[in-house]
């Protein structure tokens, strides 16, 4: 009999844009066996609550990739690195933890973290937790999983999407923060899973104006995943 192989199931911990209140900024993690794989981390230490929420222990989290520097995507990774620092500092965090980005957003991880945070916590840096520079193609082996890197082609700052084979035999693939542009094509076509943006609905698109922001509606991403 043929074994199946496990399922990769997968968490929203956030949807909502830069401004949001009343819910978290966009962000999401996929599970591979009994580790878990990041993307984006919110606007703040929010993404603390919304792991505890989604019952999803640090220890497990060993990857994370960073789609671009907008303070809604970047700003709660200084909070996954003090949390994960904390807990080697501890003993309660096994083996090293990585994060994935261009080499911009690096930089931008880089001295956020070497502002804000003190040596004890500093000396994990580029030791046991590493900022890993990807570039467009890029293929990585995470967690049981490849993945490949594109640049998105985004006008407004560099930004990177990736495609994921899931341990299940699926493809995962995220657009990253800004509407399906056709030369990810290739990456996108025929998946099973398309993680994209929308701003708003389409009825609402005289009040949030999301094409003005790069963005697009609900109906729009419908439409391109179709």
């Amino acid at each position: 009999m043929k074994k199946e192989r496990s399922a990769s199931r997968r968490f929203i911990l956030g949807t909502g844009n830069a401004m949001v209140t009343h819910c978290y900024n966009t962000c999401f993690a996929i599970e591979s066996g009994k580790e878990y794989f990041l993307t984006d981390a919110g606007g703040g230490n929010g993404i603390l609550v919304q792991l505890e929420k989604a019952a999803i222990p640090f220890p497990a989290i060993r990857h994370m990739f960073v789609t671009h520097g907008h303070t809604d995507h970047v700003m709660g990774v200084v909070w996954i690195y003090r949390k994960i620092a904390s807990m080697m500092n501890s003993g309660k965090y096994p083996g090293d933890f990585t994060i994935y980005c261009h080499q911009e957003v690096k930089q931008i991880i880089t001295t956020m973290c070497e502002m804000m945070l003190g040596r004890k916590l500093l000396k994990f840096l580029d030791n046991r937790i590493r900022i890993g520079i990807v570039k467009d193609g890029d293929k990585l082996q995470l967690s049981g999983m490849e993945v490949t890197v594109f640049d998105i082609h985004s006008t407004k700052m560099k930004q990177f999407g990736y495609q994921a084979l899931l341990t299940n035999g699926q493809k995962l693939v995220c657009l990253g923060d800004e509407p399906y542009h056709e030369s990810t094509r290739q990456y996108a076509e025929g998946c099973d899973w398309l993680l994209s943006e929308a701003f708003c609905l389409y009825s609402e698109r005289e009040k949030f104006k999301p094409y003005e922001k790069h963005h697009s509606t609900a109906l729009d991403a419908g439409r391109d995943a179709e």
